[in-house]
């Protein structure tokens, strides 16, 4: 896991330039230097170690020797060579190999590092040595490195292997599919999860997840909330984060979708940090392996597909108990084909009734899950991630018995053919305005430079929050078409595009997940797109690197 207090202190969100007089500095470093950082944290958390004892020695191959002369030297000749093998991730794909070679003094010896998929390093040493190689793997997954030390002169061979495991993983859609609902006994007991109690979810080995899941994407819905508060998703068996990922008040019913590290005994916990009972349930979309079979990530520019306020995508508002379809694949940047699931972000405006939406693929029954629940003239927005059926095309379906307008945000895809894998961090808060009574003014934005100079990293995992909300707004988050560095001297303003990723009335603390590109400069922005200030919050849970 990447250390909390690595990101926290590297990473700061930057005001625009009218504000900075008035604004405490908030700013450590480089943003390259955040990244660096955040990679050398996770490094640390994923090493890999072959003791040097495990070498196993056996005669050089050298023709014309009789076999007892090869034993004899295999036993007699250079007695302490061997090599310890320590590997570090430095990056979704990457590695660094650190051999320590033990040998006689003065012995010359060869060094062959097979890195498992092919490649082949070779160095050679005189004597005792530390030797620092890296590498970077074109696929996710587990890999066998061996290294073969070679003294010719003592007819002698030392061997040693360390198996690895990359950071990054890949995802797998997977049909919406319920885990959890403690109303009734779905998942566990059929009781209401207490104040600070903890529900746990089963991930992997459940419902055909396999058991060496990395993360999960779960819709986590909170139902009749007794008292405000909010749900805080992480891997069991670590300790509770002070993120949040759905925010609450009693008596509401509100879902948020999270991508969320699996534990090492495969389970999720979600705990109820408020005064109340309440109901959760969650919903699988789909999980993140170490598969290099499954689909890498597209982050894209946010661009809208549906509006049925404008009849884009289908006429007129959605009438209750009704379907729509929405083609997808060959549908503005995504691809006509290869495409398994795409990320999205609906909204729901204007309903007549209170009820719910739920999206999934073509050439399948609805499901028993929601992904947007709203009430009575509500509008409210949710993050998803949905399957795409055979045909390129997805459904939306209104559960309410009455009609409501929908709207749908396309802001990436996965597919074989991504480059993207995901690396899942301990989640992390980045911002919270309020810690300084700095909310972000209306039409105004504020923008991190959170992977400035590392164009590996296309997209980051955010949880967004807006809170003491002084009027009804939207938030918008887009990457930046500028550089850090051109934003600090002063570069105009972008134009945020056509699309939404949460939508608030005045007094509201509102979430969203947020799968946020990078675009082509690292830097993000986050638009207040009303007329009146809030508080922003950003909590981190991973992010998409490519090699």
């Amino acid at each position: 896991m990447i250390s909390a207090a690595v990101v926290a202190a590297a990473i700061g969100f930057v005001p625009t330039a009218a504000q900075a007089a008035d604004q405490p500095a908030k700013r450590q470093g480089s943003a390259s230097a955040a990244m660096d950082s955040v990679k050398a944290a996770a490094a640390k958390a994923a090493v890999f170690h072959s003791p040097a004892e495990r070498t196993v020695r056996t005669s050089a191959p050298t023709a014309g020797k009789a076999a007892a002369a090869q034993a004899e030297g295999a036993t007699k000749g250079n007695a302490g060579l061997a090599v310890d093998l320590r590997a570090s991730a430095t990056s979704a794909h990457g590695f660094s190999l650190a051999s320590q070679i033990t040998t006689a003094a003065g012995a010359p010896v060869k060094v062959d590092i097979d890195w498992g998929d092919g490649r082949t390093d070779t160095e050679h040493v005189t004597g005792a040595k530390l030797l620092t190689s890296k590498h970077t793997f074109a696929e996710v997954g587990k890999h066998k490195v061996t290294v073969t030390l070679t003294d010719r002169d003592n007819n002698v061979t030392a061997t040693n292997s360390v198996e690895v495991q990359s950071l990054g993983s890949k995802f797998t859609p997977h049909a919406p599919t319920r885990l959890l609902d403690t109303r009734s006994g779905i998942g566990g007991g059929n009781r209401p999860v207490t104040p600070y109690g903890v529900a746990r979810v089963k991930v992997g080995g459940n419902s055909g997840i396999p058991a060496d899941a990395t993360a999960v994407a779960l819709n986590v819905t909170v139902v009749s909330p007794r008292s405000g508060g909010h749900i805080t998703a992480y891997p069991s068996g670590t300790e509770q984060p002070t993120t949040s990922n759905v925010n609450f008040v009693a008596g509401q019913t509100v879902p948020n979708m999270t991508i969320v590290p699996v534990g090492a005994d495969g389970y999720v916990e979600l705990v109820n940090r408020s005064y109340g009972d309440v109901d959760l349930v969650a919903d699988v979309t789909g999980y993140f392996s170490p598969s290099a079979s499954a689909g890498g990530y597209t982050s894209l520019d946010p661009f809208r597909i549906a509006d049925s306020r404008t009849g884009q995508g289908t006429w007129g508002q959605v009438a209750g108990q009704s379907t729509f379809e929405l083609q997808v694949a060959g549908n503005g940047a995504v691809p006509a084909s290869g495409v398994t699931a795409v990320a999205l972000n609906v909204t729901a405006t204007a309903p007549r009734g209170a009820g719910h939406l739920t999206v999934f693929p073509t050439g399948q029954e609805a499901p028993n899950t929601s992904n947007v629940n709203f009430k009575a003239g509500q509008t409210i927005a949710n993050s998803v991630i949905v399957p795409v059926g055979p045909d390129g095309r997805i459904n939306v379906r209104n559960g309410a018995w009455d009609p409501a307008d929908v709207i749908v945000d396309v802001v990436g895809y996965y597919s074989p053919g991504s480059k993207a894998s995901y690396v899942p961090t301990k989640p992390t808060r980045l911002h919270d305005s309020r810690k300084y009574d700095f909310p972000v003014q209306g039409q105004d934005f504020r923008w991190p430079p959170l992977a400035d100079g590392d164009p590996t990293v296309t997209a980051f995992v955010l949880n967004a929050t807006v809170t003491d909300t002084q009027g009804s707004g939207h938030l918008t988050v887009a990457p930046d078409p500028y550089t850090w560095a051109q934003r600090e001297s002063g570069a105009p303003n972008p134009t945020p595009p056509n699309s939404s990723n949460l939508n608030w009335t005045k007094g509201e603390t509102v979430p969203n997940l947020v799968q946020a590109s990078t675009g082509t400069t690292g830097v993000i922005d986050f638009w207040n797109r009303g007329w009146d200030p809030t508080h922003l919050v950003v909590d981190m849970f991973g992010f998409y690197e490519k090699n």
